[in-house]
């Protein structure tokens, strides 16, 4: 018997919802909401018809299904159903492999950047304004990051995924800041160097 070929799932739209899936079993217009919150100033999207194609995406590939029963509607509303959805154990498994690779492909690119930079040796002064401009977007990042637990407006709940990631941008600009300041001692120094042989 011939199986069929699936294709990968690429997009992190999609790849977003289903974990948004995973963490709360929701309804479309709830995950577009949740996705605005959590995700809209690293991945805008135009409107929420990019969520209900990511539901039947996932849908369709057996990444998430819809809750028994949710299409019903109630006897005292005219509102029309609001099928919710779930991670299926095969959904679940999928986003554990995805988010594995994301973080290999970080780390890949991170390794990538830094070595990159050393084609600068004969070059100081033009890695030291990389470095400048890296390190001014580092900080600019920092001012827009998550909000703490005390600044969120009062009407949101940070979740887990708030923390998680408000805690990992500062510890990760902390650490990207110091390896600047690293690399501009090497770099000055290069250009001292450069500066004497003259």
């Amino acid at each position: 018997m011939k199986r069929e070929r699936t294709v990968p799932m690429r997009s992190p739209v999609n790849w977003t919802v289903l974990g948004l899936v995973i963490e709360r079993s929701s309804y479309g217009w709830e995950l577009w909401t949740r996705f605005e919150r959590l995700y809209g100033d690293v991945m805008p999207t135009r409107n929420e018809s990019n969520v209900y194609s990511a539901l039947n995406a996932l849908r369709d590939k057996g990444l998430i299904e819809e809750v028994p029963g949710s299409r019903t509607t109630q006897p005292d509303t005219n509102r029309q159903p609001k099928p919710h959805y779930r991670a299926t154990q095969e959904g679940i498994e999928a986003y554990e492999a995805w988010m594995f690779a994301q973080m290999r492909e970080h780390h890949r690119r991170s390794r990538e950047f830094a070595r990159q930079l050393g084609a600068f040796a004969q070059q100081p002064q033009t890695a030291l304004g990389i470095l400048a401009r890296y390190e001014q977007a580092c900080l600019d990042e920092k001012g827009a990051a998550i909000p703490t637990v005390t600044e969120f407006p009062s009407r949101f709940v940070p979740g887990l995924g708030d923390n998680l990631a408000s805690v990992y941008g500062r510890g990760i600009v902390a650490s990207t800041l110091g390896w600047i300041e690293y690399a501009r001692r090497e770099f000055g120094a290069l250009a001292d160097k450069q500066a004497l042989a003259r």
